[in-house]
């Protein structure tokens, strides 16, 4: 009679376990009426697509420092022709091989939204030099064809260039983990810390100088949470487990950023003291 009672107790709290998993998909996205069935064929995914994506958003800058930036009493123009990721890292995955790259193939569009961000920089585009010229060439030759004496303004150049990239991406530097079990009831923790290096130069682009350079080294943690109960039931004939866990990854264009938003400041900064440049009102 015993036996039976624990039985009944264990198949209750089953119950509830399943009914608040139930219920917790059901708070994730409230189309999901039927989880096997809403994934039968591709229309059915595609047409709930728009209940799983959240709303588009501006991303804002990750660092204070870089928004507030004092105004350059003249500001400096400057461009960027390659910010590239140098590291040709791959990400890492088992059991196949994946050509995908660890950090994206354009830095350069971070590093430019920075330069603009800080409202320093007068910031003239040359990653798109090509398709600027061939413009700039139709359009001259239009009005060469119908006699539109429209003078073309002159390209405006730039007195200082930005070189540099992403130099290095250590991948599990630190790693580590807690955990504890006791009557079948275990808790655990694990850990993991990536690291990102930037460089970037300061180029006088009439003496080809290197005016000032810096590195910055940003960290990326990786954090996984994981409970489980495991235990043998009905004289170690039925085995009941239950395992739940979720992980928190930073994002690595994220710590891309805002490793570059700081290696923008301190080129600022540098250039203040060395005489390159002054802040309005100085």
């Amino acid at each position: 009679m015993k036996q039976q009672a624990k039985q009944l107790l264990l198949l209750s709290l089953l119950g509830i376990l399943v009914s608040s998993c139930a219920t917790h998909i059901s708070r994730v996205s409230p189309c999901i009426t039927n989880p096997d069935g809403d994934y039968k064929d591709l229309v059915t995914l595609v047409g709930k697509a728009q209940c799983f994506s959240k709303n588009a958003f501006i991303n804002q800058p990750i660092t204070e420092a870089i928004t507030q930036v004092p105004e350059a009493k003249e500001q400096p123009v400057v461009a960027v022709y390659k910010f590239q990721d140098l590291t040709g890292q791959r990400k890492s995955v088992d059991g196949y091989a994946n050509f995908s790259t660890a950090l994206t193939l354009a830095p350069d569009t971070y590093f430019i939204r920075a330069l603009k961000q800080s409202g320093f920089f007068r910031v003239v585009e040359r990653v798109g030099l090509d398709h600027l010229t061939r413009e700039r060439q139709i359009i001259r030759s239009t009005r060469e064809k119908f006699d539109d004496e429209t003078e073309q303004l002159p390209l405006l150049f730039a007195g200082i260039l930005f070189e540099g990239g992403v130099i290095d991406y250590n991948t599990n530097l630190i790693t580590g983990g807690v955990g504890a079990r006791y009557l079948g009831i275990g808790n655990s923790k694990q850990y993991r810390e990536d690291t990102i290096v930037v460089s970037i130069r300061l180029v006088s682009v009439s003496t080809g100088e290197i005016l000032l350079e810096n590195l910055t080294t940003k960290t990326i943690l990786s954090v996984g949470l994981s409970n489980d109960f495991f235990r043998y039931i009905a004289e170690g004939t039925k085995l009941v487990e239950f395992e739940s866990g979720n992980a928190m990854n930073e994002s690595k264009s994220i710590a891309l950023q805002a490793a570059i938003e700081t290696g923008i400041v301190d080129i600022i900064n540098q250039g203040r003291l060395k005489g390159y440049w002054q802040y309005q009102g100085e």
